[in-house]
């Protein structure tokens, strides 16, 4: 069997790559349906998913450099004659469809690839080259409109699929012609005219389809922010003799061994400090945090959950303390209550004052099973039980 394409047959390397193609997408769609369709309520469940999920984005990427190859070498072949040109009408939606098939097959993968890496969390990518994408930055916005061109592209995939395949049975069972058998091992004898295949036509009604699917998807709301059915507390404003100017305070938790950040949006601090103290108690902090606030990449609603921070039965978390100056280091010293848990915290802080404000750093790790968060997760290597919290600020004396 030739490998290149003639103007009546295709050749070998266009036959594999069709039927490579076709075995990872047939494989692609089902498997994506039944991961997202599982539960993860235990570790166990968590670790079946995610493979799952893994297996799914692995396969994705490598049906984008597939379908890319397949559309490099498609360019440099002749492409065989249409059978029945005369059937001008059955010849623009035949057409239409393959522009839709090979548009699809890198915009479906490409799609779900930004939703991946402009995200944290869950299911990595099984290969070495890492999980991000150049120019493509961690934004929970433009993750949210990937996972919605996904969902649209992959519904153009799924229909043009099916045109495709009821097309190719129509010409085997129907017509009687060497449609299909142009595609299966061997030469079918070809006896229609060579005539050139239109390309203006078939892409400009591909095009208007694929637009008529966006705004579809934009009327559904598919490319919105997604956003957790769990509201966030209005806190009331405090009082405080150093206001907050600017802040944020930061968890990261290890999933799956991958590291996941996010952070608290609204949060208030009450702070009281004598910068004059040098030793001993010098002030006080009192922090209450918002629960449903937390944004936490592809994990966040599972995070705000009932078997995790369950924000909607506890929705504000509250850590009091004493500032505590010393000449080895200054500290805070109180209690962190998550849920219905209080449980004592200290930690070092990193103070810098200059002209009436002050700067903090701080870094501590928690353990979240004194807090009851994630019981069902026994599991260390499906979600840590280490989480890390890093707290700066900068606050106004006089606030």
């Amino acid at each position: 069997m030739a490998l290149s394409n003639t103007s009546t047959h295709y050749g070998g390397v266009t036959k594999t790559f069709h039927w490579l193609t076709a075995l990872l997408i047939l494989t692609l769609i089902p498997l994506g349906i039944y991961a997202n369709w599982l539960p993860y309520d235990t570790s166990e469940e968590l670790a079946r998913k995610a493979w799952l999920f893994s297996l799914h984005k692995t396969l994705g990427v490598t049906v984008f450099f597939v379908a890319l190859a397949r559309i490099v070498w498609a360019l440099r072949q002749p492409k065989p004659t249409l059978l029945h040109p005369d059937r001008k009408l059955e010849s623009l939606a035949a057409e239409t469809v393959h522009w839709l098939l090979y548009g699809s097959l890198l915009l479906v993968p490409l799609s779900g690839w930004i939703h991946h890496a402009a995200t944290d969390g869950f299911a990595p990518i099984w290969w070495p080259l890492g999980q991000n994408l150049p120019f493509v930055p961690k934004s929970e916005t433009l993750a949210s409109t990937a996972a919605g061109l996904h969902i649209v592209f992959e519904r153009v995939l799924a229909g043009s699929i099916l045109l495709h395949i009821a097309g190719a049975l129509k010409h085997h069972i129907i017509d009687k012609d060497a449609t299909l058998l142009r595609m299966l091992p061997g030469r079918p004898a070809i006896t229609a005219p060579l005539t050139p295949h239109h390309v203006a036509m078939p892409l400009i009604s591909a095009l208007v389809i694929w637009a008529g699917a966006l705004g579809i998807g934009n009327a559904l709301g598919l490319y919105e922010k997604h956003t957790v059915a769990v509201a966030a507390a209005e806190l009331e404003a405090v009082q405080s003799e150093w206001a907050v100017q600017e802040g944020d305070i930061a968890i990261t938790v290890k999933q799956l061994g991958s590291d996941v950040t996010g952070s608290f949006a609204d949060w208030t601090a009450a702070i009281t400090f004598d910068d004059s103290v040098t030793e001993g108690p010098a002030g006080t902090v009192d922090v209450t945090i918002a629960i449903g606030s937390l944004t936490l990449g592809s994990v966040t609603g599972q995070a705000l959950g009932a078997d995790y921070f369950n924000a909607d039965a506890f929705p504000t978390a509250r850590y009091t303390a004493e500032l505590i100056r010393s000449p080895e280091g200054d500290r805070a010293e109180g209690t962190l209550t998550i849920k219905d848990q209080s449980v004592p915290v200290s930690f070092a802080f990193d103070l810098q004052i200059a002209d009436g404000e002050a700067t903090v750093t701080a870094e501590t790790t928690l353990d979240r099973r004194n807090y009851g968060i994630g019981e069902s997760q026994t599991d260390e290597s499906s979600v840590g039980f280490s989480v890390g919290v890093t707290i700066s600020l900068t606050a106004a004396q006089g606030g």
